[in-house]
């Protein structure tokens, strides 16, 4: 008889061993756990300069998107394709999808959900799907979330909906933990994660007001939508981590949520969450103390929902800093021996990387003392963990010294900004007066977290060197919360000039390799270019790297509308090319099965919180025919 430790490692060799995966992206991070790397060599260092665009999908959106969304604003097209048995899947910003020959980009099915697309605005993103099969390989479905918390399950080859999964293919997410609350309160966003014959999924819930539906995560068996078990993010009482919040401040409290991507370990059974933090982001008067398990790293057992392990990476926060990215499963070499681990990569630039089997740092993390709040009722935590290595992928506070010089009239509008701003270094708090904050809410690593070489132990990280600015102002007295952050430009104000280029130095966006062996960043160069400007200043970005084993790191993500290929060992920039818009999305990478050539695709859709041009283009290229 196979034991279920051998029908998991057997399960791991078949996700992850070339023979399978090789031809293939069967994964939004690649493989289970989100290292984003491929065994695909056909494209190398040398022949990557030789790339041409091999087809361009158009998904027909852009007369949805204008009129139900805001165009110039929060419609990005984040979603990653996967491919499997040569056909590609992907979501739209407006919750289809659509399968393509994935050599040709011939469409063979769409799926529209039709309804549910009354939500707010920041959650008119999707980044993608997830693919189960059965053991025996017979039966293949497609799962995904939608704006109004459906979670559904579509045949892989017809597109239908798997009418035996939960009510006519779909499971109702808001049941038991949305239906007090408006609809557009409890979406989903992004892929669910696959454990066995379990689809596990997390929720985006709002950030303001602090009252509203739970974060918790649940598991639902993939064949019959039935719910198998609920992890409680926030904890109730009687459950490890209660204790963390002051007295009722749990109840109804909404954050603590997982709104970006899970990964899972399938060799040890884990399944590992990056939460959120409690809401509402940028006052926690009502909720005084670590609230746990906010702005953690959580290992559950993937088949149970037991608590394993958890790590938390900022204590009672109120910057916004929750963990945005998938975590990484890496392998870290150590006196000779390897170790099993995952790094978690954060918006405020530090990289966590931890024994993935215990949660316990692998460099040190001293607590060190951090400034006070001024804001009445706020009580901020005295001390925050800063992890020794690797060092910080950004910068973490600003003098005037790094002001920036680009142009005259930047330097003058950034110096007077500067001088009217209270700062007191990494971690101030948003204060009754202007405040500048570094890094803001999309600094450091966000979503678009990173990918990993197994060879050379590099993980590649794109960053964004940008600073928010803001002041906690009183609300009424009945109003959701005390104090709310707000500034003249609102209340998500950058640290940035009339033209939204940074007020600071440039780079202003950058790509790192950090050596996970050592905790050293090897390379970092300047990610991007303002076409106005002479100097390489990098730019904003948001979207994340893939590389192969031949040593080719691709990226998009800039606010320039390129798409880049960089020498995995340097980071010399090797390849550039134009898109129709920018490629706020990650891209893959996977071999053709009739053609035996290498394609990379990239969603090039603008829009998102960089605002710009928008399109609705899937790009995949192949180098020429000989």
């Amino acid at each position: 008889m196979i034991s279920p430790n051998s029908v998991s490692r057997i399960l791991v060799m078949m996700a992850l061993s070339p023979t399978v995966s090789a031809q293939e992206w069967r994964f939004y991070g690649g493989d289970p756990g989100g290292t984003r790397s491929s065994p695909v060599k056909q494209i190398n260092r040398q022949n990557v300069k030789n790339l041409k665009r091999a087809w361009t999908y158009h998904m027909g959106e852009l007369d949805r998107r204008g009129n139900e969304m805001d165009r110039h604003h929060i419609v990005p097209f984040e979603s990653t394709p996967i491919v499997i048995d040569g056909v590609l899947y992907f979501s739209t910003p407006s919750n289809r999808v659509i399968a393509l020959d994935a050599e040709t980009g011939q469409e063979i099915w769409r799926f529209d959900p039709q309804g549910g697309r009354a939500g707010p605005r920041q959650f008119f993103q999707h980044r993608g799907v997830a693919y189960w099969q059965s053991k025996a390989g017979g039966e293949s479905r497609i799962l995904y979330g939608t704006f109004d918390a459906r979670l559904i399950a579509l045949d892989a080859k017809t597109g239908k909906p798997c009418r035996e999964f939960g009510k006519d293919g779909w499971v109702d997410l808001r049941a038991g933990i949305a239906d007090a609350y408006p609809r557009a309160e409890y979406s989903v966003t992004s892929p669910p994660a696959i454990y066995q014959d379990l689809v596990i999924t997390g929720a985006a819930v709002p950030e303001y007001p602090s009252k509203g539906p739970s974060g918790e995560v649940r598991a639902f068996d993939v064949r019959s939508g039935k719910l198998v078990w609920t992890f409680h993010t926030i904890p109730r009482p009687g459950e490890p981590g209660h204790e963390s919040w002051e007295g009722d401040a749990w109840k109804e409290r909404t954050g603590v949520n997982v709104w970006s991507i899970m990964s899972v370990d399938l060799e040890h059974g884990l399944a590992f969450l990056p939460i959120g933090s409690a809401s509402y982001d940028f006052y926690g008067g009502d909720r005084k103390g670590r609230d746990l398990f906010g702005n953690c790293l959580v290992a559950l057992d993937a088949a149970t929902g037991k608590l394993v392990w958890y790590y938390q990476m900022v204590h009672h926060d109120i910057w916004d800093y929750d963990m945005p990215a998938q975590p990484v499963l890496i392998t870290v070499r150590r006196d000779g021996g390897d170790i099993t681990a995952i790094a978690q990569l954060t918006k405020m630039g530090f990289v966590f990387i931890l024994d993935r089997l215990t949660g316990k740092p692998l460099f040190p993390v001293e607590e060190r003392p951090v400034p006070k709040s001024d804001v009445p009722g706020e009580a901020a935590w005295p001390t925050q963990p800063f992890p020794l290595k690797p060092p910080p992928l950004v910068r973490q506070s600003l003098s005037e010294g790094d002001i920036s010089t680009i142009t005259p009239e930047s330097d003058r509008y950034c110096a007077q900004l500067f001088h009217s701003l209270e700062s007191h270094g990494m971690y101030t708090p948003y204060g009754r007066k202007m405040t500048l904050v570094m890094p803001g809410t999309l600094g450091g690593a966000n979503w678009s977290g990173a990918s990993f070489d197994s060879a050379s132990g590099f993980l590649f990280v794109n960053a964004n060197d940008l600073a928010a600015v803001g002041a906690m102002e009183p609300q009424a007295a009945e109003a959701p919360v005390r104090y709310r952050r707000g500034s003249k430009e609102g209340e998500y104000a950058r640290f940035w000039d009339e033209h939204q280029w940074p007020c600071q130095k440039p780079p202003w966006g950058t790509l790192s390799a950090v050596d996970v062996n050592t905790g050293e960043i090897v390379w970092k160069v300047p990610l991007g270019v303002v076409d106005e400007l002479k100097e390489t200043t990098g730019t904003p970005n948001l979207g994340g790297t893939i590389v192969t084993d031949s040593g080719v790191v691709f990226i998009g993500a800039t606010i320039d509308s390129r798409f880049r290929a960089f020498d995995a060992k340097t980071g010399e920039q090797l390849w550039v090319t134009n898109l129709e818009a920018r490629a706020h999305a990650t891209p893959m990478t996977y071999m053709g099965k009739k053609t035996g050539k290498q394609f990379v695709v990239i969603a090039a859709g603008g829009g998102g919180y960089f605002r710009g041009k928008v399109s609705d283009t899937l790009a995949a290229f192949t180098l020429p025919d000989k």
